[in-house]
């Protein structure tokens, strides 16, 4: 499933919370708003509505983005909690987000079993 959302915090918020507390998707991404730009405020928005941050992910994210281009650095996505759901912001380009996915996908697994308490 997927919606195309508007650059507005509120908005954003919004469908995070329907994703995290009424469908409960195990996993949720989000593409762009991640940059340095005024209506760049996806991680501001995720934020807001997370209940611990994960940075190791998005931390590593960058460090594989980084081998290609430096300005994956840039990036100011953030990944988080909410319930039992896991929220990673990925970079909007194409490749960008393709590329920062493919670098944490085979952590995933254990990533929603943790949360669950079930995987240590």
């Amino acid at each position: 499933r997927y919606d195309i959302v508007s650059d507005e915090v509120d908005l954003i918020q919004e469908k995070l919370l329907y994703y995290c507390d009424e469908l409960k998707i195990d996993l949720v991404l989000t593409t762009g708003g991640t940059g340095l730009g005024p209506r760049d405020v996806t991680p501001e928005a995720t934020r807001k509505i997370s209940q611990r941050i994960i940075p190791g992910i998005s931390e590593f994210m960058r460090l594989e983005g980084v081998k290609k281009t430096k300005n994956a650095v840039l990036s100011r996505g953030i990944s988080a909690i909410r319930g039992n759901s896991i929220i990673i912001n990925l970079p909007g380009s194409p490749k960008g987000a393709k590329e920062s996915l493919t670098a944490i996908l085979d952590l995933i697994p254990h990533a929603l079993l943790m949360i669950k308490g079930i995987g240590h």
